[in-house]
């Protein structure tokens, strides 16, 4: 039965939403597998230089400063990538392979990105402004490294493993060596769940010529080096919350992550990567939040 139309107007067409497209381009929830681990940086370096708090101003340019320069690198992610998301059955549906967003409008949300990123920087102090050109171009030069490297996972973990360290000197002014534990720590973790989440792309990665840890060693080894680099993330926390003296919340968030990072690879097998989904998503937001938890309260009963 043909559906009446009242004359004079037209059937309405649901038109696609702009911002949750964009949101989904650059990954949005993404952010917060590293923003908690910057947060404690952040809480670190009020604590440990000031023997105070970061104010709540700074704190939210800290938050604007991360997704503006996370927002930039995967918007730029995608633009290089174009091609070979417009090949992977498992990418060909992004909104700049479809064209439901364009090129064009894609390096101006970049540039966008990049302005609120310096202007975040410049509100929190001169060091953090001179080290903006730098934070950025580690980010960016991300998308490359899968052209040339089997490791380029780890170069994923280190553009990430910055934010910590990055979050001490937009607090602080100061640089530490300390918190280069961190971000060893957070660039393994990074490196390791993306190294999970490559094995699914392995014949992909093959015909087009790109590199991976799985598509070098295979799906079963992959799984063994993912797990050896999160057993080096433990260890590095350990070492942190010892090098800093940190109380008994900072111990006990460590075997927290310890058994989530477990229970993550538990999730996964070489014959079945049916739940690599959940491993990715849900069990590295539960570790952050937690890590952030805990470490938080570590640095409230921390007497420095």
């Amino acid at each position: 039965m043909a559906t009446e139309l009242t004359p004079g107007i037209a059937p309405s067409v649901k038109r696609p939403n702009r911002v949750k497209i964009v949101l989904e381009m650059i990954k949005f929830e993404h952010s917060v597998f590293a923003l908690p681990f910057a947060l404690t940086g952040a809480l670190l370096g009020a604590r440990a230089t000031h023997h105070g708090w970061p104010t709540l101003l700074q704190l939210t340019w800290v938050v604007v400063a991360m997704v503006a320069a996370r927002s930039a690198a995967m918007t730029v992610n995608r633009i290089v990538d174009l091609r070979y998301d417009r090949e992977n059955p498992r990418t060909k549906q992004r909104a700049l392979a479809t064209g439901l967003l364009s090129v064009p409008f894609a390096w101006t949300f970049t540039l966008i990105s990049v302005a609120i990123f310096f202007l975040a920087a410049w509100q929190l102090n001169l060091l953090a402004l001179k080290l903006a050109p730098l934070a950025l171009a580690i980010l960016f030069f991300y998308s490359f490294t899968k052209r040339f490297s089997t490791w380029s996972h780890l170069f994923l973990g280190f553009a990430l493993g910055i934010s910590p360290a990055a979050a001490w000197i937009a607090i602080t002014g100061t640089f530490d060596p300390r918190t280069l534990i961190l971000c060893a720590a957070v660039t393994l973790w990074v490196g390791g769940f993306d190294v999970l989440y490559a094995c699914q792309d392995i014949d992909y990665d093959r015909s087009a010529g790109l590199f991976s840890i799985p598509q070098r060693f295979g799906v079963a080894n992959a799984l063994i080096i993912a797990r050896i680099m999160h057993v080096g993330v433990v260890a590095l926390l350990l070492w942190l919350a010892a090098s800093f003296g940190l109380p008994w919340p900072a111990w006990l968030g460590i075997a927290v992550v310890a058994a989530l990072l477990a229970y993550e690879h538990s999730l996964v097998k070489a014959d079945n990567l049916s739940k690599l989904d959940a491993a990715f998503f849900a069990m590295n937001g539960y570790i952050s939040m937690s890590f952030l938890l805990f470490w938080g309260a570590a640095v409230a009963l921390w007497h420095v």
